[in-house]
């Protein structure tokens, strides 16, 4: 048994999506959560800049001691995993491949819609990993500015519902049947999702198929906690706690009672 917690970061509270779905999976491990209030969104950020803050995060966490760090932000995970795999003796899993492999598993017709934040469809990752998994796979990737900031806001009126239809437009109209709804913040808004595309099209929520690569990891390497015990959970950010502790518990669907602050100047010192 191994009672080190896993460490979890994103740029905020949307890989609190992620969270959940382990602490559903994996009720008996303890939790370290990091978001990086101060600097997101990561979306619209040069790929190198969000390399580098993904390694200052995942370095601070292994110097906590987690025994397994989940990347559950898809835009860090598309412009540094392979990086953060090279550099840290910590394994590390990210949300991209688990939601590739389900996708490729799900199709019928091989054509793969992908919705997902401006730096994450640039990086080309998914394409990359279907294709790896699939070389006959087509992959229709959008790019979606609008959800995030009208997601954080709270907003699931008529405005969510028309951006959500627009970006699913082009996805129809290609006849995709699968789609990777590539970033931790659409869980939320699941609904708004389903009624876009119909009961016709297979959704892979990153949420779901990274728990269950978590899981799988743990199994593999032998360091699961006691199973009869009962997991905690710590909650830490780079903004502000207050407002982290907010909108978190929209995203966890579960109350945070403490927040801490880490400065991104520590973060800084634990990758220099």
């Amino acid at each position: 048994m191994d009672a080190r917690p896993i460490g979890i970061f994103d740029s905020g509270a949307g890989g609190l999506t992620v969270l959940h779905e382990c602490l559903v999976t994996l009720p008996h491990e303890d939790f370290l959560y990091l978001g990086d209030g101060a600097r997101c969104p990561y979306g619209p950020r040069p790929h190198a800049e969000i390399r580098r803050f993904a390694h200052e995060i995942a370095s601070y966490l292994e110097q906590e001691g987690v025994k397994l760090i989940v990347a559950a932000c898809n835009a860090a995970t598309s412009a540094a995993l392979p990086a953060l795999q090279e550099a840290l003796a910590v394994p590390i899993v990210g949300v991209l491949v688990p939601e590739a492999h389900a996708a490729v598993q799900a199709t019928r017709n091989r054509r793969i819609g992908l919705l997902a934040t401006e730096a994450t469809v640039a990086s080309g990752r998914y394409e990359e990993v279907v294709h790896a998994l699939d070389a006959g796979a087509r992959v229709v990737a959008v790019p979606c500015p609008k959800l995030v900031p009208l997601i954080e806001a709270g907003d699931v009126g008529e405005e969510l519902d028309a951006a959500v239809r627009e970006y699913a437009s082009p996805l129809r109209e290609e006849g995709v049947d699968t789609v990777i709804l590539g970033c931790t913040h659409y869980p939320i808004i699941r609904r708004v999702f389903e009624r876009a595309f119909g009961r016709g099209t297979t959704l892979v929520y990153s949420a779901d198929e990274t728990a269950r690569e978590v899981a799988e990891t743990l199994a593999r390497k032998r360091v699961e906690n006691d199973p009869d015990r009962d997991g905690s959970s710590r909650f830490l950010t780079t903004g502000s706690p207050e407002e982290f502790r907010t909108l978190g518990e929209r995203f966890l669907q579960l109350p945070i009672p403490q927040v801490e602050q880490v400065s991104v100047r520590e973060l800084e010192l634990a990758a220099a």
